[in-house]
């Protein structure tokens, strides 16, 4: 009789970091490898059964292509693994987001997917990290978590990875949801969904590709010139995506740098750098061929534009349905 089990895959972070004292401020991430965590994990004797999967022990900050190519194939073989309930992946938070978004979109949604992470080291007073895990434990073996895509679990809230991203330098509570907000409640003893499942049998949206286009990320500020486009266009930029003030707007020499850029054949999308709101068409995009990023902040907003370029999407009236499907 095949034994079901959750397939946990470590990649270091916070929640496997040390800092040699339970109140030094410092620590080192990426510490714990993955035998000796599931050990601490045993003594708190969690109705699952995990089986590990040490794929790096590194701080998020360093996460790369090659790393999610790894971690999306084998979260790939997951699913067609009869005996896996889930999946686990154990992660640093500065770009949780980013991965857990990028798998979200290669990924079908036939079982579970959690990231988990932790904004204590294991050895801190007060560390979150092994209550997060046993959190995404209980939300991996749970078969309604399949259908939700990617989800994201830290400080007793469950996040969808179309909403999830890190809002705070050092809370606990650091992970916020835009637009939706979580979509569940999980605590080690109980799990409540706030919704049905919006993505049940859905296949992965995008395929995933090993070399993605270039897409820079052009930050905006007051003052700026259009030497910063120009210099992301002489790296090789297939696309951009500006981080505007407000509703995605940039001073005019930007903007019109911008417009220049999508005649030569440049994506371009118009998202903000402030924390919450949407960011919608307006009429100049219309003639400068503007993609607006809606509800994904910068960082979503450059991992889906490089999926649709990779995925031969470029039309930017194309583009911009698929931004508007989030």
């Amino acid at each position: 009789m095949i034994q079901k089990h959750i397939k946990v895959f470590a990649t270091g972070g916070t929640i496997a970091g040390i800092a040699g004292s339970a109140t030094r401020r410092d620590y080192r991430p990426g510490q714990l490898g993955i035998d000796e965590f599931l050990a601490k994990v045993a003594e708190l004797d969690l109705p699952a059964k995990l089986v590990g999967e040490q794929f790096a022990n590194i701080g998020s900050e360093d996460m790369n292509p090659e790393l999610w190519r790894r971690l999306h194939d084998a979260a790939s073989a997951a699913m067609y693994d009869d005996a896996c309930l889930g999946v686990i992946i154990t992660h640093g938070t500065d770009t949780a987001e980013e991965t857990a978004f990028l798998l979200d979109q290669t990924l079908p949604t036939a079982k579970p997917v959690v990231l988990a992470g932790a904004m204590r080291a294991a050895d801190a007073v007060g560390s979150d990290g092994l209550r997060n895990f046993a959190n995404a434990v209980r939300v991996a073996g749970d078969p309604e978590a399949a259908g939700r895509g990617v989800l994201v679990v830290m400080s007793d809230r469950v996040f969808a990875a179309r909403d999830a991203r890190k809002a705070h330098t050092e809370n606990v509570d650091a992970f916020k949801g835009f637009p939706r907000g979580p979509v569940g409640y999980v605590t080690p003893t109980s799990l409540e969904w706030f919704g049905p499942a919006w993505r049940a049998g859905e296949p992965a949206r995008y395929a995933f590709f090993d070399a993605m286009p270039k897409v820079p990320i052009i930050y905006a500020y007051a003052g700026m010139s259009a030497d910063n486009v120009t210099q992301a266009l002489d790296g090789g930029a297939k696309g951009l995506v500006l981080a505007g003030f407000g509703h995605g707007n940039a001073p005019r020499g930007i903007r019109d740098a911008l417009a220049d850029a999508v005649r030569q054949g440049v994506a371009v999308v118009r998202s903000s750098r402030v924390d919450e709101g949407l960011v919608d068409r307006e009429p100049e995009d219309d003639a400068a061929g503007f993609i607006a990023a809606r509800a994904l902040g910068p960082a979503r907003a450059r991992i889906l534009l490089q999926l649709l370029l990779a995925n031969g999407i470029t039309d930017p009236v194309r583009a911009q349905v698929e931004f508007g499907r989030r």
